[in-house]
């Protein structure tokens, strides 16, 4: 069962709220899970425990400036007052140290859904030695020339308003736009999912949807284009397993366009061991889809991290 554990003390001062689900029977490896734009790790339960009754051991914790998580620089919007997506992925190697000290000698799969892809490569990047696969779900790392608007933009509410403030022209430019994209959407947030009922829950849960502030917008873009660089992806190794996945009606990705790109992009540069698959009908949150829509990417993935993890298992005894 995915249940809360200790707070986890980061060496960057914050104390990250911390889920975990313990694999059932002998354990294959450990699954790292980073969490998406204004959410929370508690929204991944049922994820989780599919996982673990595979035999992995699932750990999911609050980025800064999201959910519980709590840091003296970074209150609800904000990942911290300055280079805060670096400070981001420098709580993740914690997560990831304890991890490993609690199951050692277990492979490390890092995961992560739209802005905790994004989280995911950077870390992968940045700790190329510290996991032996890496999934980015949901993710969008070909923004174009709008991406590059949207920087002009930030830096001038940044010069107007300041950092730690909500942008507001962002939300517009994102959110706004994507619900735009639903035909016959109820809510502002049926972009995310088919599922009424997880709509719902997002809409009503006070740490779910909230305004993000200029500071966080422009870490989302500094990795956005920084992740996807060719200096980046260098440093990550050639046999490293990479999972991508996209929705057709995900308007985040340029319907999953964006997810066939990435997936393009590594694989030209020398990465052997590139999975990208766009799924059709599904929106944004392929997690937190219609049962029926979640299934066949869920059952998917977990026949991946099989193959990965006996993969690493072989190569390493």
């Amino acid at each position: 069962m995915f249940s809360e554990i200790p707070p986890l003390p980061s060496p960057t001062g914050a104390r990250l709220a911390l889920r975990h689900a313990a694999a059932t029977g002998a354990p294959r490896g450990i699954v790292l899970v980073s969490h998406g734009l204004a959410e929370h790790a508690e929204r991944y339960g049922a994820f989780a425990d599919r996982l673990a009754a595979d035999g992995f051991h699932v750990y999911a914790h609050d980025h800064r400036g999201h959910g519980r998580t709590s840091a003296p620089d970074a209150p609800l919007g904000r990942f911290a007052e300055r280079d805060g997506h670096r400070v981001a992925v420098e709580d993740m190697l914690a997560v990831r140290q304890m991890a490993v000290g609690r199951h050692p000698g277990l492979p490390v799969i890092q995961f992560g859904h739209s802005m905790g892809g994004l989280l995911a490569l950077a870390f992968a990047e940045t700790h190329p030695d510290k996991i032996d696969a890496l999934a980015v779900w949901n993710s969008n790392f070909h923004v174009g020339l709008a991406g590059r608007a949207a920087l002009v933009i930030l830096r001038g509410e940044r010069m107007l308003k300041g950092s730690d403030v909500p942008s507001g022209l962002l939300p517009k430019l994102t959110f706004s736009a994507w619900a735009k994209a639903v035909a016959d959407r109820r809510t502002e947030f049926d972009w995310l999912s088919h599922d009424e009922a997880e709509v719902a829950h997002y809409v009503e849960d006070p740490l779910c949807g909230f305004d993000a502030s200029v500071s966080l917008w422009r870490d989302i873009f500094a990795m956005t284009f920084e992740a996807a660089s060719h200096p980046r992806i260098d440093r990550l190794p050639r046999a490293l397993p990479i999972h991508l996945v996209g929705g057709d009606e995900d308007p985040a990705t340029d319907f999953g366009r964006a997810v066939t790109w990435m997936g393009k992009r590594l694989r030209n540069w020398g990465l052997a061991d590139v999975t990208d698959v766009v799924y059709r009908g599904l929106r944004h949150e392929t997690l937190l889809e219609r049962q029926d829509l979640r299934q066949r990417p869920v059952d998917d993935f977990c026949r991946w991290c099989q193959r990965v993890t006996r993969q690493n298992r072989y190569e390493t005894t």
